[in-house]
This record gives C-alpha cells, sequence and structure tokens, in this order.
C-alpha cells in the first residue's frame, strides 16, 4: 500500500447526491460502499464530512444570520452527516466507527482529543471527525488539512463530485481544458484555483502533506490510490505535469 493512513474530505453535496438538499440513499449507500472497500484493504480511515447538503453557509446571509451564528449551524449540519454515516457503516457491517466532535455533544459522540483519535484508527476503527475546529469563519477545507496532520495521515484524499481533478479551466465550458495529473500547492495558490480554501492548501504546503482530489463516482477509487493508481489530480511539491 502506498498510504496506509489517511483522511478523507467528503462534501456534504456528496451525502444528497442528485438533490440540491438532504440526504439520497444510493448516494450514502455508495460511500459507505466505498469505506469499507478502503478500510478491508487494511487502511486506517479518518472522514471529515461537510455540511452543505443540510445548511449552507450564504443562506444566513440571505436570512439575516450574522456569520458566527450561521457557521455554528453549519458545525452542527456536519455531526448530524457524521452521525449519518455512521449509521450507514455500522449498518454495512463496520466494527467500530466512532463520531468525534471539536463541539461537546456527549449524549451522541465523543469529544475530539487527538491522541484518542490516533488510538482509535492504530485499532482499526473508522473516525468521523465532526464540527470543524469548534470555531465559526472556518470552512471544512482548513480542518480537514489540519485533522490529516494531527492524526498523522499520510495524504488528504480530496473527494469530487463530478469532477475527476483539477482542469486549466472548466472542461465543461472549454473542451481544450487540460488536466493536471501532479500540481504543484503554489500553482494552486497562484492562478487562485477553487479546489480548496487557500488557507486549507498554505496548510498542507507548509507540511507537506499531499493531496489527493478525485472523482468519488470512479468505483474503487480511493482503495486504487492507496494501492498506486495515480487517479485524479496530485497536489504536491515540484513541477506540475499534464495528464
Amino acid at each position: 500500500m502506498r498510504y496506509k493512513r489517511v483522511l478523507v474530505k467528503l462534501s456534504g453535496g456528496a451525502l444528497s447526491g442528485q438533490s440540491v438538499w438532504g440526504f439520497d440513499p444510493s448516494a450514502i449507500e455508495n460511500i459507505a460502499s466505498e469505506v469499507m472497500k478502503l478500510h478491508a484493504a487494511g487502511v486506517e480511515v479518518g472522514i471529515v464530512a461537510g455540511g452543505g447538503n443540510i445548511f449552507k453557509g450564504e443562506l444566513g446571509q440571505d436570512w439575516g444570520i450574522e456569520r458566527a451564528e450561521a457557521d455554528n449551524i453549519g458545525m452542527i449540519a456536519t455531526v448530524i452527516n457524521s452521525m449519518m454515516l455512521r449509521g450507514a457503516l455500522t449498518s454495512r457491517g463496520a466494527g467500530d466507527v466512532r463520531v468525534m466532535t471539536a463541539i461537546p455533544i456527549n449524549t451522541v459522540a465523543e469529544p475530539y482529543i487527538r491522541l484518542r483519535a490516533v488510538r482509535h484508527l492504530e485499532h482499526g476503527r473508522i473516525v468521523l471527525l465532526a464540527a470543524g475546529t469548534g470555531n465559526p469563519y472556518v470552512t471544512t477545507d482548513y480542518p480537514s488539512v489540519l485533522r490529516a496532520l494531527e492524526l498523522r495521515a499520510e495524504v488528504l484524499l480530496s473527494a469530487k463530485n463530478g469532477t475527476d481533478g483539477i482542469y486549466t479551466s472548466d472542461p465543461r465550458e472549454n473542451a481544450d481544458a487540460r488536466r493536471f495529473q501532479v500540481i504543484s500547492y503554489d500553482s494552486v495558490i497562484q492562478h487562485d484555483l477553487k479546489v480548496m480554501d487557500q488557507t486549507a492548501v498554505l496548510l498542507a504546503r507548509d507540511n507537506k502533506l499531499p493531496i489527493h482530489v478525485f472523482d468519488f463516482n470512479s468505483p474503487g477509487a480511493m482503495e486504487r490510490i492507496c494501492r498506486g493508481e495515480d487517479l485524479g489530480t496530485l497536489i504536491t511539491r515540484g513541477a506540475d505535469q499534464f495528464a
């Protein structure tokens, strides 16, 4: 295995599937299946899921809710999504799945304690990391990199819906768009590519954390990446390369 411990970043939209809001049972089933494949291959798995399928930050502005309060609502949405994924994974036979949250909700989830989370991974448990950092004004991109570093993950797997990597331009609008096989952190930042928040990319760059951007709807993609296949786009140091 190229990677033995990974942090998977899922958008909230991954749980809603083709719907704009809420949950799509087939999408959740697919997520659970892909995670189980990866776990069965012997990879230690942590997951950070967004909350956009329940509450998007821009709704707060539309409704006159101040940013800090809207972000708190969004963090609770990530707890709900993590609990939904825990239920889906355990129903498929996952032996031990833990939800750990940066906001204390002790009746339904464990508090996030770094060394306890590391121990869970070492014991073969799947760990779902909810509520970001517990602070507003932070999207789930930054906490996904932060948690990957804290848990000593070897890579961040950034799952995308409807795209198989990072392109020079939108391939749906430009037939000449080219996909990067490898792109440097600095290129992502300098060209203001919207693959992740720049703060997250900077944190990954400064700590040399590789990021694989891939199409989650490609069957077995996460396992194949961990086994050494070069799917999607790898964000790392070095020169840019096209597929």
